[in-house]
């Protein structure tokens, strides 16, 4: 039998960190059913979605409440009678780390149940992680990782070095890298030598979905940068290619992604027949069209050229400077 019918956890979690979980957690243990209200105002950085989805992620067992918020901080009677109006009924208990929950808990006649004053188990804080995330990626769950960590991603004509030079600067950061999940269905469908089957706008939706998903999960572990050999901008480019028109649902996919670099391979190197490949004929023209397109998209974009040490040199500056920023695309 748990102590408490009913209990509330109440904060901005801007972001949600270890100390957020271990509070949460401690609370849950105690309570049949807890309450987490999750606070949020229209101008802040972090999503309240972003927030709420990752507090159910990792307490599935909790009742995620998003509430705005409309109130002074320091407004304790206030924020008393908007809890007992958001739940219908007043708390058994509260459960908090700060100082405000005898009188918050009090105004409702809720037991204060004080979890960790002196930050002990878990020493930090939301404004720490805010003012330098990349920093304390240590101090987040891997679904507010997901959302910090930069993404850096490679697009290119065929046989101009993508998956090289992605391989590569993942091995200088030590991170985690995605690979080109279309050239994997490629090599899927064309496995008995018929590389002149036809394509379908359908199976680009697939690539572009299916690697934004493998993108998505790679970053939940990522080293600060995650580098993305192509992504779905690039899909809705080979889209025009073999289809010769643009598919809309494609990039809507694309234009739903976030990426604080793309990196364009250069041309001028020998192109080299693996098998797979079926457009040395117009790998030119698919170079200035990723030119053309990532111009429109307005977006970071820089061109590496030269042999792999050049643009492994390229690349690292133009990458060290973004994880000096906080600026995502």
């Amino acid at each position: 039998m748990k102590m408490f019918r009913t209990g509330v956890v109440i904060g901005k979690f801007y972001p949600p960190h270890l100390g957020h979980h271990f509070l949460i957690e401690s609370a849950s243990l105690q309570c049949d059913l807890l309450f987490v209200l999750v606070c949020w105002k229209p101008e802040q950085t972090i999503p309240a979605d972003t927030r709420i989805a990752c507090i159910r992620e990792v307490h599935p067992e909790v009742r995620v409440i998003s509430v705005e918020d409309i109130l002074a901080d320091d407004d304790t009677p206030g924020w008393a009678a908007y809890t007992v109006q958001l739940l219908g009924s007043a708390p058994d208990a509260v459960f908090t780390s700060e100082d405000y929950g005898d009188g918050y808990a009090r105004a409702m006649g809720a037991k204060h149940v004080m979890i960790d004053r002196q930050r002990l188990s878990y020493p930090c804080s939301g404004t720490m992680i805010r003012n330098d995330p990349l920093a304390y990626l240590e101090w987040v769950s891997p679904c507010m990782r997901e959302f910090y960590v930069k993404r850096v991603c490679i697009v290119g004509a065929e046989s101009t070095g993508k998956t090289t030079l992605a391989q590569s600067l993942a091995e200088h950061y030590q991170t985690n890298w995605v690979s080109e999940y279309g050239r994997e269905y490629c090599a899927e469908k064309w496995k008995n030598g018929n590389i002149t089957d036809d394509w379908v706008s359908e199976e680009f939706v697939a690539i572009a979905t299916e690697q934004g998903r493998r993108e998505d999960q790679a970053s939940r572990s990522a080293n600060k940068v995650l580098i993305c050999d192509t992504d779905p901008f690039a899909t809705s480019i080979w889209h025009e290619r073999y289809m010769n028109s643009r598919s809309i649902e494609v990039e809507t996919i694309a234009n739903k992604r976030r990426y604080d670099l793309y990196i364009l391979t250069g041309d001028e190197i020998p192109f080299v027949q693996d098998g797979l490949r079926d457009g040395e004929h117009i790998r030119h023209w698919m170079h200035g069209r990723f030119i053309k397109a990532l111009t429109e998209k307005n977006c970071p974009w820089v061109l590496v050229s030269g042999d792999l040490a050049g643009r492994i040199s390229q690349a690292v500056r133009y990458i060290d400077d973004i994880l000096k920023t906080s600026h995502h695309c």
